[in-house]
């Protein structure tokens, strides 16, 4: 599943293509009697937007929502097999029928296919889903005590706290095997007795990690001064990383272990992150 900063970086992307435009705005899936069960919704949607402008782009964790004008928001959650595609020659590209939404500006056209969720929200709608998400380190008006209070509240390992998006936005299994892996703490420890030195520290190592995958458009945890000379932008698959899906830790070269937590595999190194007791 996408995490936050593929989200942060789509919205900035469509938006220099999209913002301040009158888009058409197709579903060929809807349109073709697609069964599919998101279909519908984004048929609905695509009759709504069409022809009216879109002015602002938002992302939220790993929320997209587009504003059109009339006070219209449509709201997209990539799931596991979402996808946006950027078409620059829309006219030459003509929309798969597996495309759930087209959205065309002057120049460029964004299709959108397997979304979990592509549909208007009503102002109430989109109020209430912001209000269920913990702020999202990618933004200007998160706040970090807001992350540090719900981790007060929970009994659960603070790596099972941070797949939980009512404590925090936008942070995936990725993210949080390598954050929990950069500030060497034990993944298992209760999210509640984490050192209140260590929530901040996880925190900004978050901000740093996400924006640097939004810039890049892929993630890359690895210092600069533990790549061997290797320029960070240079590396390719699991190099890019410290533990996730290593069998071998890259600081320290010791056994990497793993095991289902929230849902997801946790990957963590037993020597770089040390437990204070047993599990």
């Amino acid at each position: 599943m996408p995490e936050g900063h593929t989200i942060h970086r789509l919205a900035r992307r469509q938006a220099a293509d999209l913002i301040g435009q009158t888009v058409a705005v197709s579903s060929p899936q809807a349109a073709g009697g697609s069964t599919v069960r998101a279909a519908a919704p984004a048929g609905r949607a695509a009759a709504l937007l069409d022809g009216r402008r879109l002015t602002a782009i938002d992302a939220y964790g790993k929320h997209l929502l587009h504003r059109y004008d009339g006070d219209l928001t449509l709201h997209v959650h990539l799931g596991l097999f979402g996808r946006f595609v950027r078409r620059a020659d829309p006219d030459g590209v003509p929309a798969r029928e597996t495309c759930r939404l087209r959205v065309r500006g002057d120049a460029v056209a964004w299709d959108l296919s397997g979304a979990v969720a592509s549909k208007l929200l009503e102002p109430p709608e989109e109020d209430a889903l912001l209000a269920r998400l913990g702020p999202d380190p990618l933004r200007r008006d998160a706040d970090p005590e807001r992350f540090a209070a719900a981790l007060t509240r929970r009994r659960i390992p603070i790596a099972a706290a941070l797949m939980d998006q009512t404590v925090l936005a936008g942070v995936g299994n990725v993210y949080r095997a390598e954050s929990l892996f950069a500030t060497g703490l034990d993944p298992f420890l209760p999210a509640r007795e984490v050192p209140a030195t260590k929530v901040t520290e996880l925190w900004d190592v978050l901000r740093v990690q996400l924006r640097d995958g939004e810039r890049a458009g892929k993630i890359v945890t690895v210092p600069t001064a533990e790549t061997g000379g290797v320029a960070r932008s240079k590396l390719r698959g699991r190099d890019r990383v410290q533990v996730y899906r290593r069998a071998a830790c890259r600081r320290c070269a010791g056994d990497i272990e793993h095991e289902l937590l929230a849902g997801r595999t946790l990957w963590w190194c037993p020597a770089c992150q040390p437990s204070d007791g047993p599990r």
